[in-house]
């Protein structure tokens, strides 16, 4: 198989964040099926190669070039032109379209299925995140009511619902990072999580929504928006609670009622399969197959279908039109 080139703007600092951790995991477990490594492009790191200098090596017919950083893949897309790319497409909603030549793995379905509507012509993919086995329920003590996570979540959540609910129950605000994140779900009893108007902000949508997940791994009680990729997963009534329910009266009564009776989420190991590490390496093992066959062919055969253009929606709305009124007009006679 070809090499994969794992392409970040950086490992840490300013690029820290949930979106890199989860593009790192995905490079470990593609690392238990081929040969992989991490490349920065925007800063230099002492230990990783850099993207301008990797691209004057040789013989780099033989590597995939992944890329994932949303913001940047137009730019990426067109620098790499010349060799193998894949997409690794977490979010969905950037303003920019791909050559059917760069295949597209997504991490939910539902960006699976925009880019299905926006490259139809494009091989796609579903590789789901991660839920490593440290998320599990301990079955601790959970002396913490509530927990929420300051970044990402909605003015309703953070300067209404959550004062409300301090006046009634213990509450634990987190805005900054956690070194054990397992242990702070297992101390919790209901985790909070409202990321649809930050991501309408952003132009952008949820692109998996980890935490609501890790969350419900370690037996909390989760309520959360269901926007983007969270509606794989989040079944409210059944497996969760939909966050900022019609009123913030309506939501503190369903949340008090859930702290106050003890109700643990019955979720079986079965219901998280889809997200451990073992299925994600055979998937990634199926996925790389087909890749290095493409690859394979794209170096013979030109790309002939044609694409979705704004300009060829155009000619066959026209066409649509046209054809609806000769066949009146033949009805007619």
């Amino acid at each position: 198989m070809r090499k994969l080139y794992f392409l970040v703007p950086g490992t840490g600092g300013k690029f820290a964040c949930g979106g890199l951790w989860a593009e790192l995991k995905a490079f470990k477990l593609a690392q238990q099926v081929c040969i992989a490594e991490v490349v920065t492009y925007r800063q230099r790191e002492p230990d990783k190669p850099f993207l301008d200098d990797l691209l004057q090596e040789p013989n780099l017919d033989n590597a995939i070039f992944v890329i994932s950083w949303g913001f940047d893949i137009a730019q990426l897309a067109k620098k790499l032109q010349q060799h193998n790319v894949v997409y690794h497409a977490h979010s969905a909603g950037y303003k920019f379209s791909l050559p059917a030549s760069i295949p597209i793995i997504t991490v939910s379905r539902n960006t699976l299925g925009y880019w299905g509507q926006k490259a139809p012509n494009s091989l796609i993919y579903y590789l789901p995140n991660e839920i490593s086995y440290e998320f599990k329920n301990l079955h601790l003590e959970r002396d913490i009511d509530v927990l929420v996570q300051a970044r990402k979540s909605s003015e309703y959540l953070l300067k209404q619902l959550i004062p409300a609910l301090q006046q009634k129950c213990q509450v634990q605000v987190v805005d900054s990072y956690v070194e054990d994140l397992p242990e702070l779900f297992n101390r919790a009893k209901v985790y909070l999580y409202d990321s649809a108007e930050y991501w309408a902000q952003q132009n952008v949508s949820e692109g998996f929504g980890l935490q609501p997940m890790e969350a419900m791994a370690c037996g909390c009680q989760v309520f959360s928006s269901i926007n983007g990729g969270l509606s794989d997963y989040l079944d409210p009534g059944f497996n969760c609670y939909k966050i900022a329910g019609y009123s913030q009266e309506y939501d503190v009564d369903r949340i008090l009622k859930v702290i106050n009776s003890a109700i643990s989420p019955k979720l079986s190991e079965e219901f998280f399969a889809e997200y451990r590490p073992e299925n994600i390496i055979k998937r990634w093992q199926v996925i790389l197959e087909e890749l290095n066959a493409f690859f394979d062919h794209k170096k013979n055969y030109p790309g002939n279908i044609p694409s979705l253009t704004r300009g060829r929606l155009l000619n066959l709305s026209i066409q649509r039109i046209k054809n609806k009124f000769r066949k009146k007009y033949f009805q007619g006679l």
